[in-house]
């Protein structure tokens, strides 16, 4: 006998979509965070929009608000696994549950790995490896208790192939990547599903000054087959499916967003 396909929780999505689920994104007061929580929010979620300061937000809940969707503001520092439980303590509280998890917070600065300092690699994995998992931890223990979740990881092409001056940075991402498997396969009976999206560059105003030098752009653009770089829109499209429950049957997944780069 098969098991049932887990199903949102009543009161969640219905057949289609993540409208009306309760999603927290973390870094979400600027770049692609930002885009995500706007894009999680048009579909009709309602969005926690985690920030460090959750003053930093404030002004992204008034423009989810002013059209029409529903996002609260959120105290996370994803660095403290104190602060990721209380943060999952006041969703709780707020929202009465948690469907969706998005951690796209994290950190990224190139270095020569001979010059790579004890405090770099702290600093990067405190934040892209050992945050992500106690965050991660903490929103996923109602959604094991609920038998149901979607867990989407935001790593990078970095975590698959190695890209020179990323030595911590990709280490952190393969260590999402293979993190992820873990967690897929343990709370799978539980409902919750567990992927990673592992985008190329993607242009955002963090980004642009580096992807508006024609030097550097040509440099990248020569390794992504499709010719462009990603946009916040595309990484949203893969986090939306994987999010719904139409991606019930895809756990422990490392999903490249990246116009064919990883495929060489």
């Amino acid at each position: 006998m098969t098991a049932e396909p887990s199903r949102p929780p009543v009161g969640a999505a219905g057949a289609r979509g993540v409208a009306g689920q309760v999603a927290v994104v973390t870094g979400a007061s600027r770049g692609l965070g930002h885009d995500l929580a706007l894009a999680f929010a048009e579909a009709g979620a309602v969005v926690a929009v985690a920030a460090r300061r959750a003053r930093d937000v404030d002004e992204l809940v008034r423009r989810v608000e002013a059209d029409g969707g529903r996002a609260f503001a959120l105290e996370l520092d994803v660095s403290r696994p104190d602060s990721a439980r209380a943060a999952a303590k006041a969703v709780l509280q707020r929202a009465g549950r948690i469907d969706i998890l998005v951690n796209n917070a994290g950190l990224g600065f190139n270095h020569d790995a001979l010059d790579v300092t004890e405090d770099d690699w702290d600093t990067i994995m405190d934040v892209n490896l050992r945050g992500l998992f106690f965050t991660t931890q903490a929103m996923a223990r109602p959604m094991v208790a609920n038998g149901y979740g979607r867990i989407v990881n935001i790593g990078s092409q970095a975590g698959i192939v190695g890209i020179p001056r990323h030595a911590v940075y990709s280490a952190s991402k393969g260590g999402v990547g293979l993190l992820t498997k873990v967690l897929a396969l343990e709370w799978a009976p539980h409902g919750v599903t567990v992927n990673t999206l592992a985008p190329t560059f993607i242009r955002t105003p963090g980004t642009a000054e580096r992807l508006d030098d024609p030097a550097f752009a040509a440099q990248i653009l020569a390794k992504i087959p499709v010719g462009r770089f990603g946009a916040t829109a595309d990484v949203a499209a893969a986090a939306l499916f994987l999010a719904s429950p139409q991606a019930a049957l895809i756990t422990g997944v490392t999903l490249p967003v990246d116009g064919g780069w990883t495929a060489q």
